[in-house]
């Protein structure tokens, strides 16, 4: 536990503190379960020092009530600031998935003298949201515009299966190794403080979206997008958004 921006936060690093920093940041709602200790163990064994932590309202980390986050992205952009400072890290490799992957962009911009790289996994280019990007498939969409009832979120086997469930609908064409992710995902319900809050919170930050002055081609780090080629999300054509 660190305290980071006034707050609490919950990380954990792999390998050598001596060797190069790579700072995971995760998607929304995610929890640093999501980052597998065994993948994190193969980076450190490359020779890095491997950063993963719990957001605000995810795991161990500090908690707002459902529904009513008195925080902003900003916040979790200083919070990412915040940890190198703790850990004495002057700049990090940077990597961010899905919603992580903007405030990496982000941080790569308002802070770019503490970011040596950056590695953007399933995410879209920040700044004005090009209209003719395609959106979620079909079958994501169904899922958003039809979504299960909540569980009674005391209930941990309940939650587990809506969370299990919710992924499944993220898997798109590959095939989902479901006792795995549920594994996974039992143990991020039962470790995280407050589970409604860790679902629901990080899609109500009051300023999500990037400053129209802020864009992708103004980032100096040097810059590895990966993407899926049928990713349910965010289709094929959000890569080519990065302008890279």
């Amino acid at each position: 536990m660190l305290t980071v921006s006034g707050v609490d936060l919950c990380a954990e690093s792999f390998g050598d503190h001596h060797h190069p920093a790579l700072l995971l940041i995760g998607g929304a709602g995610c929890s640093m379960d999501y980052w597998e200790a065994d993948f994190c163990d193969e980076l450190a064994a490359a020779g890095r020092h491997v950063i993963r932590y719990d957001f605000r309202d995810t795991g161990r980390s500090v908690n707002y009530p459902p529904g009513a986050p008195t925080y902003t992205s900003r916040d979790l952009i200083d919070d990412a600031i915040g940890l190198l400072d703790a850990l004495d890290i002057d700049a990090g490799h940077v990597v961010g998935i899905s919603m992580g992957g903007a405030l990496a962009q982000l941080l790569s911009l308002t802070h770019p003298s503490r970011v040596a790289t950056l590695t953007l996994l399933s995410t879209t280019a920040i700044g004005p949201v090009d209209a003719d990007l395609p959106g979620p498939n079909k079958a994501l969409s169904r899922h958003f515009a039809d979504p299960p009832p909540e569980p009674d979120w005391g209930d941990t086997a309940a939650v587990t299966d809506y969370l299990v469930d919710d992924l499944r609908a993220y898997a798109g064409q590959l095939a989902a190794n479901t006792a795995a992710v549920r594994e996974l995902v039992q143990g991020m319900v039962v470790r995280t403080k407050n589970i409604e809050s860790s679902v629901k919170n990080h899609s109500m930050l009051p300023d999500a979206e990037a400053p129209s002055d802020l864009r992708m081609s103004a980032i100096s780090a040097p810059t590895l997008v990966m993407h899926g080629t049928a990713d349910p999300l965010l289709p094929i054509e959000h890569t080519e958004s990065h302008g890279l």
